[in-house]
């Protein structure tokens, strides 16, 4: 099943007066490449958040944005009096290594309350993690429905053009077997020239034949073209990360018909090969959305 690289989705979940906002971005990518921009509170979870994406994503330039929303008025802060204490005490004795006359105030103290004041963030991280878990999930599968929606519609864009594409191989093939009696003729034509002649070049004669030969086969990369047609569609099918192999199949349609374009000095071969290659680029701009 063919799915997009580009998609957004968005998740919340609350508890106990705390929100946590997951919003995904997805874009094209040659690899993939995770963007994480998550609270302080649990930053230490990145690794996780990034394994969590790389298990339910293959390829993509994903932007995560983890915002954490907390209700103040629920205990916005609490102490810590012991270590409150251990911070008045160390005042109290640089005040007297110091010999400093003035009593150590709370206001002292308080100038080190990163020390001593833990807020909800701080006492909250496991609760703040599990929500974080929860909307990772459900943002993530968003994003899968989405990506699956619109890999649906590139899937019948491909599969169309692709039978455009195996149309024009066929009568390619049709013409370049047509066309053999017709230069055939032109050339024993040519060669009863060259025997009116009281002298033959030999040489000449069989690398003329060789060239005509091998001008005239377009068998091989018609078959092969007919090859890759077929396993480009098999692929498709796949339930998996299929976007590489795709463009590297178009990359070899594409020499093939070039090939074929270079071999046959034929006019409607030639018109041929350029509609070809024009329906080749538009589904190689389609694979280069394809995870």
């Amino acid at each position: 099943m063919i799915k997009s690289m580009t998609g957004f989705s968005k998740a919340e979940a609350r508890k106990d007066g705390i929100g946590i906002n997951v919003e995904f971005k997805s874009l094209n990518g040659r690899n993939l490449d995770i963007n994480c921009k998550m609270p302080r509170a649990i930053s230490e979870k990145e690794l996780e958040v990034r394994n969590f994406v790389r298990k339910n994503l293959s390829r993509g330039t994903i932007t995560i944005y983890i915002n954490l929303e907390q209700d103040e008025t629920k205990s916005p802060f609490g102490f810590d009096h012991e270590a409150a204490s251990v911070t008045h005490q160390a005042l109290v004795d640089l005040r007297k290594h110091l010999k400093v006359k003035d009593a150590v105030k709370m206001e002292n103290v308080l100038q080190f309350q990163e020390h001593f004041i833990k807020t909800d963030t701080e006492q909250d991280t496991e609760l703040i993690w599990q929500l974080t878990k929860d909307a990772l999930t459900d943002a993530i599968k968003q994003l899968n429905n989405m990506r699956k929606k619109e890999g649906a519609l590139i899937s019948r864009d491909v599969q169309k053009r692709m039978g455009n594409i195996h149309d024009l191989v066929q009568e390619i093939e049709k013409i370049g077997t047509e066309q053999i009696p017709e230069t055939r003729e032109k050339y024993k034509e040519k060669i009863a020239k060259l025997f009116e002649n009281d002298e033959i070049d030999e040489s000449r004669l069989q690398t003329e034949i060789v060239l005509l030969s091998d001008k005239l086969d377009i068998s091989e990369e018609c078959v092969r073209l007919s090859a890759h047609i077929k396993q480009f569609n098999d692929t498709v099918k796949e339930n998996e990360a299929i976007g590489r192999k795709l463009t590297f199949l178009c990359q070899e349609m594409n020499r093939e018909i070039n090939t074929i374009a270079s071999k046959c000095n034929n006019s409607r071969i030639s018109h041929l090969a350029v509609i070809f290659k024009e329906e080749l680029e538009r589904v190689r701009e389609q694979a280069q959305n394809i995870e």
